[in-house]
């Protein structure tokens, strides 16, 4: 993988847009191009077809996941805390590069899908690690995997009723250790 540079950066945070924004029918070559304000010429050199254009931005979702693992596995609070606190998607560079991966998925991407669920094994192992139990690491995950959705599907606002206050996410976890067997 070629190394990082602000130009190469920068088609891939076209590239994102435009699979976020407009799904991947809108992201050409030509359309993450213009969107970073270069010419396909220089596109092409940092990123010679577009399957590598999808590799870089795997690549780069891989980086974000790892250091999210990292992240969980030395949170002060303990990783299930960490997760369910930054399970709502708030744009954050890994938000984003991991919902245009998952419009890649939706599409003739298996690759993209195949990275998506080990990325979800990954996160269930380091709960499970903390929890010491797979079924319940499965339902943490899966309480995330729901503060996710609904915060992608409605722009960040939760819509359904959920509280995800402070005060609605300590409720969440308190019902969640409740549920963690005890360690011997």
């Amino acid at each position: 993988m070629a190394p990082p540079t602000p130009t190469r950066d920068r088609l891939l945070d076209s590239f994102e847009d435009l699979l976020i924004e407009h799904g991947e029918r809108a992201a050409t070559l030509d359309g993450v191009a213009a969107s970073a304000g270069v010419s396909k010429g220089g596109l092409l050199y940092h990123f010679g077809s577009k399957a590598a254009l999808i590799e870089g931005l795997l690549a780069r979702l891989g980086v974000l996941v790892a250091a999210d693992i990292l992240d969980i596995r030395s949170a002060p609070a303990g990783a299930v805390d960490f997760l369910i606190r930054t399970s709502a998607s708030t744009g954050t560079p890994l938000d984003r590069t991991f919902v245009a991966v998952t419009r890649l998925a939706q599409g003739s991407h298996p690759q993209a899908s195949e990275m998506l669920a080990g990325f979800r094994r990954q996160w269930v192992e380091v709960i499970e690690e903390a929890v010491g139990d797979r079924d319940v690491a499965q339902l943490v995950a899966l309480i995330s995997d729901g503060l996710y959705y609904e915060s992608t599907v409605s722009d960040g606002i939760v819509s359904s009723g959920y509280d995800v206050s402070e005060a609605g996410l300590d409720r969440l976890l308190n019902v969640i250790a409740r549920v963690i067997p005890p360690r011997a």
